[in-house]
């Protein structure tokens, strides 16, 4: 149904609506609260176990969970399942944040944490808070979505700056090209410097490399004053500014 032509009485269950969201944060807070440090992995669900990136993903896993991170994944099939696989193998903690959806997700057998949640978002929150680092393989639009979410918090400084990979260069080539020559070449909506905030590579040691580089550097740094006005939030971002208005006609 339309969402213009919903009976506007169910709307009325609006408010109750937010004891199962509450329930979803506080459930996903307790449990990814004692995680320790964990890497966020994404990719397609349609990925066979024959194919090199399933691989590639069982592999940063095992890597990942040797060198004592947490492996985040969607729970379900296909690269998730490897990366999965991967950090279970490796004796790691390995994490599925499941979702319900219409068609019903299939979860894999290798998550020894695993979440299940009703709203996409609230299972976002969790991708983000409790990851050091993102890993994206060859994906669709939810790959797409949690990349380009994580260059959006990044860019706009709505949390600290974390690696966050690539894999698979031929896959994700053409999109980079044209990210270059359009978003910031043709069009100026993004920075030059925006290319660097993210590594290609079809390589998972390199992608390892990156990740523990970034948490050594992380060690180093000073604790924040809460009266600094970078100061983080228990959502896992940045305390931002309120907006100014902006005086003016109006249209």
């Amino acid at each position: 149904m339309d969402k213009m032509s919903a009976n506007p009485d169910q709307f009325r269950e609006d408010p109750w609506r937010i004891f199962r969201i509450m329930s979803e944060f506080v459930e996903g807070f307790e449990v990814m609260g004692s995680l320790g440090p964990a890497v966020s992995i994404f990719g397609s669900a349609r990925t066979p176990e024959s194919n090199r990136y399933y691989k590639l993903a069982r592999e940063m896993g095992q890597l990942l969970a040797q060198s004592g991170l947490a492996v985040i994944t969607g729970g379900g099939p296909g690269i998730m399942e490897a990366a999965n696989r991967g950090a279970d193998e490796a004796g790691g903690k390995s994490v599925g944040l499941n979702i319900a959806l219409p068609q019903e997700q299939t979860s894999n057998p290798y998550a020894n944490v695993r979440l299940d949640f009703h709203y996409f978002f609230a299972r976002k929150v969790m991708f983000v808070k409790y990851a050091c680092a993102f890993v994206c393989f060859p994906g669709g639009f939810g790959t797409m979505d949690e990349f380009f979410e994580a260059m959006t918090l990044i860019q706009t400084e709505k949390v600290e700056p974390f690696p966050v990979v690539l894999i698979g260069k031929t896959y994700w080539s053409s999109l980079i090209r044209w990210i270059r020559n359009y978003m910031l070449g043709k069009h100026d909506y993004i920075s030059a410097g925006d290319m660097d905030r993210f590594l290609v590579t079809d390589s998972p040691a390199k992608a390892m490399k990156l990740i523990q580089e970034h948490r050594d550097v992380d060690r180093l740094k000073l604790p924040i004053p809460a009266t600094h006005p970078r100061r983080p939030t228990g959502e896992g971002t940045v305390v931002g500014t309120p907006p100014r208005r902006t005086r003016g006609v109006r249209g």
